[in-house]
């Protein structure tokens, strides 16, 4: 049986490989000229860039992969593990060193805030309960309301109508502790504020089994599943830009894909790892979308985007380590400016990436390479990214310099940015968002889009805009979900 996947990102290489591995003859299709989709990787000028994800939790499901090809991990990818998982720095000088130590975590709270240990074992004591329910509903499909029915009484009684941040602040006093054990949504682009609280499970998921680097970037880790992929017979098409779903006019069913160029591909099966929005409202014409109409997709809610500034500097900067929080002078206010007033504050707060601290073959000798991350409206708003750009990539480099990093200007030698016009306009984006549908509890389990489609019954959807969500074990669920769910139809 012929599968065509559209895109290779985590959630595209998930779906592929299980079901290569199961005799479907799969190729995976993408506009851009290699694999990875937002986990592309830019090389220049002797440094290596990761561009999207870089955050590495729940290695079983990467583990998984190799193990249903028969496979080894460490034949294609060496992962290691980071420590400390982050620094979550404040301006007032303070640092809050975040790993998996639990006697750790209580000293440094203690530190901050003895009042907050009694409050922090409480906050663990939920998180535990909302983990044990919630994860176990990570690759488990929702596509009709009874399977929402069956765990409704578990999310009241965890009271997920609650957000991640509104449950911390009952726990936890400190102004700065209740950031640290927060901010976790904005890494799967929600707002701690609006997010429902089962997102709790990822501080867990953390203490449990870590966060992981793989040696040579994200993108090692893409080539090493591609490998894999390729191994076990399956094909990629690169620079192939999809423009159609072509649709059976008296069946309903999908048969295959046109491309940009005027090419057609036929297959069985279409799974769709390229943005949800997008895919509906652009590849799929209207009379064919009785449910998913451009309607129903403007009326979700969808996630930020951001501003990312890749750049290496000629000077090692030991003291930043791998996964640096930059706390600004605002936490609620500003996320309020990003996701409901989609303005572009004066301040921000940022994720400074430094994978040299881990692998130094990265980077040239004796220098660094970097991403400095900050959360922006998507183009909801009313921002001239074209304008703004500039400026803002010049605020972020002085903030960085006047904080954290001296002379950083003098050093950096190489650098580009992108912007939500990027997310927009090469990953084709909709809004420009850059992780889909916004993690609010009406947009989670059931009411998320399906990954299954309504209106076209081979059409199934993998990647962040689907269910469960966005963040590496998210997309890769989804693939997981998707290949699970053809295995037991055919």
């Amino acid at each position: 049986m012929k599968v065509l996947v559209v895109g290779s990102g985590f959630g595209g290489l998930s779906a592929a490989i299980r079901l290569q591995a199961n005799g479907y003859d799969v190729t995976i299709i993408d506009k851009l000229d290699k694999p990875g989709g937002r986990a592309y990787t830019y090389k220049r000028d002797g440094f290596s860039f990761d561009a999207g994800p870089t955050i590495i939790t729940a290695p079983w499901l990467i583990h998984e992969l190799f193990e249903i090809a028969g496979k080894k991990t460490s034949d294609y990818v060496n992962l290691v593990p980071i420590d400390p998982f982050y620094n979550v720095r404040f301006e007032d000088g303070s640092v809050f060193n975040y790993n998996g130590n639990k006697e750790h975590i209580l000293k440094q709270i203690k530190e901050f805030n003895p009042p907050d240990v009694e409050g922090y074992h409480r906050f663990i004591k939920f998180a535990e309960k909302i983990f044990k329910t919630g994860f176990d509903l990570i690759d488990k499909p929702f596509t009709d309301f009874s399977s929402m029915l069956k765990v409704l009484p578990d999310l009241i009684a965890l009271q997920s109508h609650r957000s991640v941040a509104g449950l911390v602040n009952t726990y936890i006093k400190d102004d700065r502790l209740r950031q640290v054990f927060s901010f976790h949504p904005l890494l799967v682009g929600g707002n701690p504020f609006q997010t429902t609280s089962i997102y709790a499970l990822i501080h867990i998921l953390e203490q449990r089994w870590g966060v992981w680097f793989a040696m040579g970037g994200t993108g090692a880790l893409v080539d090493g599943l591609a490998k894999l992929f390729t191994d076990l017979g399956g094909s990629f098409m690169f620079n192939s830009e999809v423009s159609e779903i072509c649709i059976d006019n008296n069946t309903g069913k999908a048969t295959g894909v046109k491309t940009v160029s005027g090419n057609t591909y036929n297959a069985d099966i279409i799974i769709s790892n390229a943005d949800l929005a997008n895919t509906y409202k652009r590849l799929i014409p209207s009379k064919f979308r009785k449910k998913n109409t451009d309607k129903r997709i403007d009326n979700l809610q969808y996630s930020m985007s951001l501003f990312v500034l890749y750049f290496g500097t000629n000077k090692k900067y030991d003291s930043i380590a791998h996964h640096e929080i930059l706390m600004g002078p605002r936490y609620k206010d500003l996320v309020t400016d990003i996701f409901k007033n989609k303005v572009l504050s004066d301040d921000f707060s940022l994720y400074l990436h430094r994978p040299s601290a881990t692998d130094p073959s990265l980077a040239p000798e004796n220098c660094d390479c970097w991403y400095v991350l900050s959360p922006v409206p998507h183009l909801g708003g009313n921002i001239d990214w074209n304008i703004e750009g500039p400026k803002y990539r010049d605020k972020i480099v002085s903030y960085l310099e006047e904080h954290y990093m001296p002379d950083l200007s003098k050093h950096i030698v190489s650098e580009h940015y992108v912007t939500p016009l990027h997310f927009r306009d090469t990953l084709n984006s909709h809004l420009g968002s850059a992780f889909s549908v916004e993690p609010i509890l009406t947009q989670s389990a059931w009411f998320r889009p399906h990954n299954i489609s309504e209106d076209i019954p081979n059409l199934y959807f993998a990647g962040a805009g689907t269910h469960p969500g966005a963040g590496l074990p998210g997309v890769m669920s989804s693939g997981k979900i998707v290949a699970n769910m053809i295995l037991e139809k055919n």
